[in-house]
């Protein structure tokens, strides 16, 4: 099926949804295309918001209502494998098939998170009671946090920048959010489990954010939240069924092991495979972060090496949501400018 649009937007999370809903109220057609049955992307898995702990539903319903539009037509299920063209007119073709040309075009395939079986010294996958940040935002969506026997832990780890900062992996980056989401977590605990112990394990803390450092204040003299500057070196499960962690306490300079019912590991942001397939099948450019790669990261961070097509949000660098509307609504500000330049040249 071919079709032709004024902008195409590949993604329907955060960014993709924000641009599309905003370039539809312009007047412009646009078709947004995202490969899983749902748009919304990783908001849909998100409890509380930082830094107002506002609940992710409202944003995600904001998103829902904005592109109810009758410029926008939604395909779901639709993975975007490819795009050739030249400014002006786009071709994108999907796995399905299905072909889609455009004016146009928006790419915000977002991020996927750290895979953290690949630090295998951490034991997810092997031992039930380690789960990431996102399997936490479950539990609290499903109103309780329990272990894998359905026993309430007492005693709970969190591990910093799980497949962030870390050569071995490669990926070099710090993905900006982990710091911020441990401790909201953490918050969040013991708000549901009266007398828990939490433990933050940390490189540096990162808190570059509006309301960021007073979050990770109230977390230790409201909660009680334990920071621990140190490296995690294991994580393994004691005679007990308990879990072991090994660490460098790297302010008292010492070596660290700890009994925990339960470790989160703070799974970092990594380019999408999403992104991955269209980076693999286009010209678009990379970055040594594997990210996409802007035209200028000061004065044209949407911009890509293609006239005519642009970026919004985390499919260029880790972004929080308000970082990611921001930058999608730029995004529609450089193709409302370059589709009217376009339009000025043709008459």
């Amino acid at each position: 099926m071919n079709s032709m649009v004024d902008v195409l937007v590949i993604g329907g999370g955060v960014a993709g949804m924000e641009a599309a809903g905003q370039l539809a109220r312009s007047g412009y057609s646009v078709i947004l295309a995202e490969k899983e049955p749902l748009t919304g992307g990783h908001l849909k898995n998100w409890y509380h918001l930082f830094p107002d702990r506002r609940d992710g539903n409202e944003v995600g319903e904001y998103l829902d209502n904005l592109v109810k539009n009758k410029n926008i037509e939604i395909r779901n299920n639709t993975c975007i494998t490819g795009i050739t063209g030249r400014k002006g007119k786009f071709t994108a073709t999907a796995s399905d098939g299905q072909v889609v040309e455009a004016e146009a075009v928006i790419v915000a395939t977002g991020f996927d998170l750290f895979d953290s079986r690949r630090k295998e010294e951490y034991g997810y996958g092997i031992y039930p009671n380690v789960i990431t940040s996102a399997d936490l935002e479950k539990m609290f969506r499903n109103g309780s946090v329990k272990l894998a026997d359905g026993g309430v832990p007492a005693r709970i780890g969190f591990i910093h920048c799980v497949g962030s900062r870390d050569e071995k992996v490669g990926n070099l980056y710090c993905s900006k959010l982990c710091c911020i989401t441990a401790v909201k977590q953490a918050m969040e605990v013991h708000e549901k489990i009266s007398g828990v112990k939490t433990f933050c394990f940390y490189m540096d803390m990162r808190m570059g954010g509006a309301y960021y450092e007073e979050i990770y204040r109230e977390a230790q003299e409201k909660y009680g939240v334990s920071f621990i500057r140190g490296k995690v070196s294991e994580v393994s499960q004691g005679y007990n069924g308990r879990l072991v962690i090994k660490a460098e306490d790297t302010l008292a300079g010492r070596p660290l092991r700890m009994e925990l019912d339960m470790v989160v590991l703070m799974a970092g942001m990594e380019m999408s495979d999403a992104g991955e397939i269209l980076a693999g099948k286009s010209s678009l450019r990379r970055g040594e972060n594997r990210f996409f790669s802007t035209a200028d990261n000061h004065t044209a961070s949407n911009r890509s090496n293609l006239k005519g097509v642009f970026y919004a949000g985390t499919c260029t660098a880790p972004m929080n949501i308000t970082e990611s509307i921001s930058h999608a609504r730029a995004a529609v500000t450089e193709v409302v400018s370059y589709l009217r330049e376009k339009k000025q040249r043709d008459e």
